[in-house]
């Protein structure tokens, strides 16, 4: 019997094998190999007894129980987007609860990658075009490819996007005729997923001026993700590039407490533009009328006890001991080998690996069948987090995660990684 030719939208096909699909069947074939691709959280991190004592707070006080297991509403109720204001006003440091910001501005999510996807479907058409940093985030990739965008990478360095690079990007746009088609500046503002950088305090308000200044034929938004905001070990934070956009009409502003909480939760926070609220508010609706009620209640609770405070500076504690056992394993085992380079962070969940030109580390290369299948150890191939069609895309970096394994893991994880990484250089990759 022939079955019907089965039809998929055009969506569902850009959204074809995924990195993070294959990733996973790695993890799930070579179930022997220590992963310093995952970029889970730490399972002892996980805050268990607290969630399952705040979870009984707020389902025992008097009424509150079938209340909170009842619908909620598409942006999160309001009592409890003002306690997430201030919170935002904590990180902010305004002493003010940032009472002069809208609630109607505020979004509670399903993590801050709902409202990624969120803001992909509200702003972009086929051809449509979003720039970001090189490398970045390789999932939020995805989610543009999905919609159809056009992705054009912009030079990073070690101080994040660099502005003189926006600036010739668009100028380049502008004189191809193609500005009208940008829709955003992609920025992952501290401790980028993958590259470890932050972006520096000088350039912040330089980007959302350049993302203003291009704005001549068509708004530009600047989407300042800020997933690892919190998970600082070194240094000080500076001001969030949302603090420098007086008229709060130009930057969204996307935070998580996946890394610094609980990913299970799935509640993420969004400050955005007045003119995005009504198309990201009819989008959310149609995908899931509001997010998990009782678990936005659940964070809300942990902030206002402050027990939500004294669970991150535990999570910041136990990450800082295992990025310095990666960093020193890094100086150990690497430091000989001939243009071998890393970046090191001063907070966040991963380390930014470069090898030589001549090695390849990608899904397909003998690096990446060596560490997995000989040595035993897994990373991501830093290819994945540049546009797949960018013919200048490196092909001999690696994203290093230290969230998952203990510090004698990622000790361990390292010498075999070192393993291959000698071998590619002997037999020229």
């Amino acid at each position: 019997m022939r079955h019907p030719v089965l039809r998929l939208s055009d969506q569902a096909l850009r959204s074809a094998d995924q990195a993070i699909g294959f990733l996973m069947q790695q993890a799930v074939e070579n179930a022997d190999c220590i992963s310093l691709a995952a970029g889970l959280v730490d399972e002892q991190t996980l805050p268990v007894d607290l969630v399952r004592e705040t979870v009984g707070k707020v389902l025992a006080e008097s009424g509150s129980g079938s209340r909170l297991l009842q619908y909620g509403t598409t942006q999160g109720p309001e009592p409890l987007r003002r306690v997430f204001r201030e919170y935002l006003a904590e990180l902010e440091q305004r002493t003010d609860r940032l009472s002069d910001l809208p609630l109607s501005q505020l979004f509670l999510t399903t993590g801050s990658q709902q409202l990624l996807a969120l803001l992909a479907q509200a702003l972009f058409n086929p051809g449509d075009i979003c720039l970001v940093a090189a490398p970045t985030y390789f999932v939020f990739l995805g989610v543009l490819q999905a919609v159809g965008a056009d992705i054009v990478p912009v030079t990073a360095d070690g101080f994040g996007m660099c502005p003189a690079a926006l600036r010739e990007t668009l100028s380049r746009l502008e004189q191809e005729g193609r500005l009208s088609r940008v829709r955003l500046v992609y920025v992952v503002s501290d401790f980028e997923n993958p590259s470890g950088v932050s972006v520096s305090a000088e350039r912040r308000p330089q980007l959302l001026s350049l993302a203003r200044e291009f704005s001549r034929e068509s708004r530009i938004f600047l989407l300042e993700d800020a997933a690892y905001r919190e998970l600082r070990y070194d240094g000080v934070s500076p001001a969030s590039i949302w603090s420098f956009d007086r008229d709060r009409e130009t930057v969204i502003l996307a935070q998580t407490f996946s890394k610094s909480f609980s990913p299970g939760i799935r509640v993420g926070l969004g400050v955005v533009p007045q003119s995005l609220v009504k198309p990201l508010s009819d989008l959310k609706g149609n995908e899931d009328f509001e997010s998990a009620h009782l678990n936005q209640h659940v964070v809300a609770r942990a902030l206002k006890d402050r027990t939500y405070h004294q669970h991150v500076q535990r999570v910041r504690d136990n990450y800082r001991i295992k990025r310095d056992a990666m960093l020193e394993a890094a100086d150990r085992e690497f430091g000989g080998l001939p243009g071998v380079s890393w970046y090191r962070p001063e907070g966040g969940m991963y380390v930014w690996m470069r090898l030589p030109d001549s090695v390849p580390t990608g899904f397909q290369s003998a690096m990446f069948r060596r560490a997995t299948q000989v040595d035993k150890v897994m990373y991501v191939p830093g290819e994945l987090c540049y546009p797949q069609d960018w013919p200048a895309r490196p092909r001999s970096e690696m994203r290093l995660s230290f969230g998952v394994q203990s510090p004698d893991g990622i000790r361990e994880g390292m010498r075999r990684l070192a393993s291959s990484v000698r071998w590619a250089l002997e037999t020229g990759g």
